[in-house]
């Protein structure tokens, strides 16, 4: 008999698909013939080691869809920033958790049962088993809204950014503007309101020749900011005339205010304003506004000659750079407020509008 002929007998007989009588008589040939039986061990092994690979495929393409859903990166990131981690993590994410968590401990407990470590030793059951339930009851305390009494989580501090600046909304579904030097070789970009709340944000659009930069707010937990109360001036505006400005130069909004003092910067170019006001690099990004609340340029540079003097980008170089994006990279509309309710405000009430539409940009680094 060959050996084909003999693996086609022992898939038969695995299969169910032989006669009862073949059956018997191939049951008599292995108990007679050593080297049958031999072979039909080795098949028997062949097979669940097969099945084991295949196993094996198919938990690591569930993990890997799990990793892909999850945003492992992204999660990494909150986890390192945010100090209501645990809670947030849960409420985005823990029907994923679950299906992972399940999977995860599916597989600890197969290789236990093949290597006979778990038949072999009933007490490391019995802790394991333990520990299990202990983690059931603990998620199921974080699920409910409460946290484990005998497990408190850890409060981590949000850690300092790699660089810093500034922007503000051009609209009230998460499109914001900010420099291109603020954001350039970012490896994550995180924004920051005036409550002190993060938001994870991604680069859409950049225009390095104006030094300008369009980010999208795109974490599940924002919320629309409401009606833009400034609009973005196209005409020029004239020497001399009052401005100010809102950023974030430390950790908390800044107020400054100044003249414009030249329609080109020291170097001729006539793509920025420049204007006598007090700022820091971290004001880099933020706005530049008349006294009606008409934005009319984006702050990218202080001239480090001479004190108070700084640059801003004219705002028509900000409608070009608007008109240039890909209708592609755009997930939602981003259409410019036409109309201005800062104007007719007294500047105390302008700045308590603008607050909520000014963000601290935060830039993290490997």
């Amino acid at each position: 008999m060959s050996d084909n002929q003999i693996t086609q007998f022992i898939e038969r007989y695995l299969d169910g698909s032989m006669t009862a009588d073949e059956r018997t008589q191939f049951e008599l040939l292995r108990k007679n013939d050593a080297a049958i039986e031999s072979k039909f061990v080795e098949h028997v092994q062949f097979i669940a080691l097969m099945k084991q690979y295949g196993e094996r495929l198919e938990l690591e393409k569930r993990l890997n869809a799990i990793h892909d859903e999850i945003d492992v990166h992204a999660l990494k990131e909150e986890l390192i920033i945010h100090p209501v981690w645990i809670v947030r993590m849960w409420r985005n994410h823990h029907s994923k958790i679950s299906v992972a968590a399940s999977v995860l401990i599916f597989a600890v407990l197969s290789v236990l049962i093949v290597t006979g470590k778990l038949s072999s030793d009933k007490s490391k059951y019995e802790e394991l088993k333990g520990q299990i339930n202990s983690l059931k009851t603990e998620v199921g305390h974080i699920g409910a809204g409460g946290h484990p009494q005998s497990v408190k989580p850890k409060v981590l501090k949000t850690p300092p950014a790699n660089f810093r600046g500034t922007g503000f909304a051009l609209t009230s579904n998460g499109y914001l503007v900010t420099d291109y030097h603020v954001i350039k070789n970012a490896d994550s970009v995180y924004v920051q309101n005036a409550a002190g709340e993060s938001f994870h944000a991604k680069v859409i659009y950049t225009e390095p020749q104006y030094d300008l930069a369009i980010l999208q707010i795109n974490d599940s937990t924002f919320r629309n900011l409401g009606p833009v109360p400034y609009n973005v001036k196209k005409a020029e505006s004239d020497l001399g005339e009052n401005v100010y400005t809102s950023g974030y130069p430390g950790d908390n909004v800044v107020y400054g205010y100044g003249a414009l003092t030249s329609t080109a910067n020291y170097s001729g170019d006539t793509t920025e304003y420049m204007v006598s006001i007090p700022v820091n690099p971290g004001n880099s990004g933020g706005p530049l506004l008349d006294e009606k609340g008409n934005v009319i340029g984006i702050l990218t540079a202080r001239q480090t000659q001479m004190a108070g003097a700084a640059f801003a980008k004219k705002s028509a170089y900000l409608l070009k750079t608007i008109q240039n994006i890909p209708t592609d990279s755009l997930s939602k509309t981003l259409n410019l407020n036409n109309k201005n309710t800062l104007a007719g405000l007294n500047r105390k009430q302008q700045l308590k509008k603008l607050k909520n539409y000014v963000f601290m940009v935060k830039v993290y680094n490997q």
